[in-house]
């Protein structure tokens, strides 16, 4: 899997950060409010993937700020969980004009942002939220409705694939289910993931990137 790296670099964030802050390698630099970056703990062994910034998010910098965002917040605290214990990234770091699709391009634009985000974090469980974040992780073009219900692996991480919340907002069923039942069923998986025993070690090999080296790579 070429995303998942075999050695992990344990590498400077808040330089990868900056440089996304003032990214411009794409079209949708020129419409953005601003870069939104992340929410929550990038230090949490949790990782959740949306697909992009909407309307609020773009508004605010932060993921996950609106109706999807405060549903999320409800499903977590179900499970015995809040931000301080997860962190939140989308696919892309920039709204796309009238919230369309993120676009191939953008997507690979933004990759290497993300891929620090997970490389940093080297995170035990791995949520996908909806079809783009499921399609990036598991690098397949196998819709959210096939691949939920599922535990991957990606690297050392456990990847649990499940709808976006805004899809449970739409209300309707897919595959059968509704897409909050589908969630909670999810988040279930993930709870059950992150109470096993953890790895001896979540850096097994150390390489250590001099910031100089970061900003080359993007």
């Amino acid at each position: 899997m070429p995303n998942a790296p075999s050695t992990p670099a344990l590498i400077d964030i808040d330089v990868v950060r900056a440089a996304a802050l003032s990214c411009t390698k794409c079209r949708l630099a020129a419409g953005r409010t601003q870069v939104v970056w992340a929410a929550g703990n990038l230090e949490a062994d949790l990782l959740f993937i949306g697909e992009a910034p909407g309307f609020h998010e773009d508004r605010e910098g932060e993921p996950f700020v609106g109706a999807a965002g405060q549903l999320l917040d409800k499903l977590l605290g179900e499970i015995g969980l809040d931000r301080t214990k997860a962190a939140i990234v989308n696919v892309i770091k920039c709204r796309p004009p009238s919230n369309r699709d993120p676009q191939e391009d953008e997507i690979d634009a933004c990759r290497p942002y993300l891929q620090a985000q997970i490389d940093h974090m080297a995170p035990r469980v791995i949520v996908t939220l909806g079809n783009f974040a499921t399609r990036f992780i598991l690098e397949s073009s196998v819709g959210i409705t096939r691949a939920r219900g599922r535990k991957y692996r990606r690297g050392e991480a456990t990847v649990v694939p499940t709808f976006h919340p805004a899809a449970a907002l739409r209300g309707g069923r897919f595959g059968g289910i509704s897409p909050i039942d589908a969630i909670r069923q999810d988040f279930r998986v993930v709870r059950a993931v992150l109470d096993e025993p953890p790895p001896q070690s979540r850096h097994p090999v150390e390489e250590v990137v001099a910031a100089s080296e970061q900003l080359d790579l993007f």
